[in-house]
Order: structure tokens, then sequence, then C-alpha cells
């Protein structure tokens, strides 16, 4: 890792920096609609917690036009700013995913394009917080890469980190922790090649 100039745990403080230049130019499309609307229906209620929930544009505003309560929460503050603006009376933690606990179940949670960038290590411990967060009967949707790897990629022209295990590792964590698979698409050609891990608790 010294020979790259980012690291995991440079990841909040050039979201905090460059977050606002970043979500400019982020991509309005919702091409995630169809997996955000599988996600929804899978989720027994409407509370929705977003882990890395940027600005909540336009992921979360989606969400909460079809009627869902959306908590947000972004390790970076610049970006916390801008979900309270961009989605006013919702609720917005400054926090770091790792190691939350906000004492609150929800039926649903999201943790899109912000959960791969945590270090293997930690990425494994946060099966543990995604299930004491989760209602029963939970829907828990992340985004991964498709095989075990550590690459580096950029936003807003800065250098971020981004880590994957293997899908065989998060299906037996996910398998550990309370939760059944639903879905599992790698590099989907329909959401803009993301890979796409959407489960269920089947324990609280």
């Amino acid at each position: 890792m010294a020979d790259h100039p980012s690291g995991p745990d440079d990841i909040l403080p050039t979201y905090d920096r460059v977050g606002p230049t970043w979500a400019q130019g982020r991509a309005k499309s919702l091409f995630e609609r169809n997996w955000l609307d599988r996600f929804r229906t899978s989720a027994p209620g409407p509370r929705i917690l977003d882990l890395g929930c940027g600005t909540g544009d336009p992921i979360a505003l989606y969400l909460a036009g079809c009627g869902c309560v959306v908590t947000g929460v972004d390790g970076a503050a610049s970006l916390c700013a801008l979900f309270a603006a961009a989605l006013p009376g919702a609720t917005v933690h400054h926090a770091d995913m790792r190691g939350l606990s906000l004492g609150t179940r929800f039926d649903g949670i999201l943790a899109w394009d912000s959960f791969f960038h945590l270090a293997p290590a930690d990425q494994r411990a946060m099966f543990a917080t995604f299930a004491a967060h989760a209602a029963p009967g939970a829907a828990l949707m992340f985004t991964s890469g498709p095989a075990a790897s550590e690459v580096w990629g950029h936003v807003a022209g800065a250098p971020v980190y981004h880590a994957s295990l293997a899908p065989e590792e998060y299906r037996a964590l996910l398998l550990a922790n309370g939760f059944e698979v639903l879905a599992h698409v790698a590099e989907d050609p329909e959401c803009d090649f993301h890979t796409i891990w959407l489960a269920r608790a089947t324990s609280a």
C-alpha cells in the first residue's frame, strides 16, 4: 500500500474536502432505480438507514419520494450538511459507519458505493453492525467488488481506496450474522456495472 497515495484512513478526510465538488458531477440519472425498488419493496417497513449517505441526491431523495423515512450516516461533515439541505427534516448523523451504534433498528440498511471504501478487516466487522441495526426481516443492500481485491480510483481528482472480499466470504459473513442472500449480481450491466448484494435479516 505504500506505493499508493491513499488508503482507507484517507477516505473520510478526502470526501470531506472534495465531496461537494464530486457531488456536483455525480450522475443523477438514477441508474440504481431498479435495485433501489427491489431493496425498498424487500424491506418490511419504511425506516431506512443509509450508510455513507453522501449528499442524499439522488438515492435518499428517491427513497424519500417513495415514502421511505431515511436516516443518513456519513463521516464527511461537508456531505452531511448537503444531505441536511437536500432532505429538510430528515435525520443525518456525522459519524463513521465503523462501530456505529445508534440504538435503533431499521427496516432497510443501505451501503451503496460506501462500504467498499473500508479495509477488508473493517468490512468483516461491519456485518455485526448491520445486524445490530436490522429490524426483523430487514433488507440489507450493499455494493462490493466482483472479487477479492484492493484497487484505487479517483473522486474529483483525488485518489480513493476500494477493497472487496471474495463473494464466498461475503456469503459466509451474511449467514453468520443472520442474513440470507436474496440476490447477488456481479458487474450488473444494467446498473453501471456495479456488483450488488441484497439480503434479508432472518434473526433480530
